[in-house]
């Protein structure tokens, strides 16, 4: 276990599946686990892991291929790192947990809750769209972004960007904040975790796995409905897609949108977000949110801060 430059963060090795990770803990209490996506490693959450962590037992892995995590030659499915997740959860014995995705990060946290919904508590996924389920058009209308095409073409991307990596990762980190930027530390962590070959090949399996990842979950809710309480929180540019895509399959969910506010949340508006956060992980059974079939709302009474807009229930 190694000491972090994030006060009361330590990191360790964690095997899983066969591959090992690379694991940020800090905190006590009920397990709270963060999963990143693309260009991000564990620091994505560097500003909301302290205050998580005052109630919290925290836990935010690199993905398998991602930051310091072992690169095995497959396994990047949504399914796949999902299976991870689960593995994590009960190697620390931290479930059931509270399962927080975002980007890549995304797909595997929602497929972990409809595969083990023992495992997990309480469900928030973030500025991602959920395979090719309905809802997301208006978001898709002129195509996926740029990139999805471009990472998915086997060995182009890695090619290309080879020695180029820090003004692409950099590219991502300013569009994600709507030019605000990131730390010059975190910067500097996030370039290093994907420059080079095998860095980069790793992150793009992901992408090159997303048409698995999207047959996974049109099973997944062919045969169940997502029981575990779900927040959906998104920003630019996804905005309401992924809410929209996921109430047709939840029996209780509540969908915020925080504006002003670029896609890499965590950083861009780490306050917002643990102002949606933290009552929604305080709330008991069927407090926050709406349950299906007409129940009574019943908001948490932590205030939500009120730029964000939001609807609660499911259809």
């Amino acid at each position: 276990m190694s000491v972090t430059p994030f006060p009361d963060v330590r990191l360790r090795r964690i095997t899983v599946n066969g591959v090992e990770l690379n694991v940020a803990t800090a905190g006590q209490g009920p397990a709270v686990l963060l999963l990143h996506g693309f260009p991000h490693t564990w620091r994505l959450w560097s500003a909301v892991i302290g205050p998580l962590a005052r109630r919290y037992r925290v836990i935010a892995p690199d993905l398998r291929g991602f930051g310091d995590s072992e690169r095995p030659t497959g396994g990047y499915d949504a399914g796949t790192l999902a299976a991870d997740a689960a593995g994590l959860l009960e190697t620390l014995g931290a479930g059931p947990a509270a399962v927080v995705g975002i980007d890549l990060g995304t797909p595997p946290a929602f497929l972990l809750a409809m595969r083990r919904p023992g495992l997990v508590r309480r469900l928030v996924l973030m500025e991602s769209v959920l395979g090719e389920l309905p809802g997301a058009e208006m978001f898709l209308a002129g195509g996926p972004p740029w990139w999805f095409g471009f990472h998915a073409e086997p060995g182009l991307a890695e090619t290309v960007l080879a020695g180029h990596e820090e003004a692409y990762i950099g590219w991502f980190l300013d569009r994600g904040t709507l030019g605000r930027g990131v730390r010059p530390d975190l910067r500097a962590e996030f370039v290093r975790a994907y420059t080079g070959t095998g860095a980069l090949r790793a992150a793009f399996a992901a992408y090159r796995a997303l048409p698995a990842g999207a047959r996974q979950i049109r099973e997944a809710v062919a045969g169940a409905r997502l029981t575990v309480p779900a927040l959906t929180i998104g920003a630019h540019p996804v905005g309401r897609a992924l809410e929209q895509q996921l109430r047709p399959y939840a029996d209780q969910m509540t969908g915020h949108v925080i504006p002003d506010c670029g896609h890499i949340i965590p950083l861009d508006r780490p306050d917002a977000l643990l102002g949606l956060l933290e009552p929604f992980l305080d709330a008991d059974e069927g407090r926050y949110g709406q349950p299906a079939g007409g129940g009574t709302l019943r908001r948490d009474t932590s205030p939500t801060p009120p730029p964000i807009s939001s609807s609660t229930g499911t259809t």
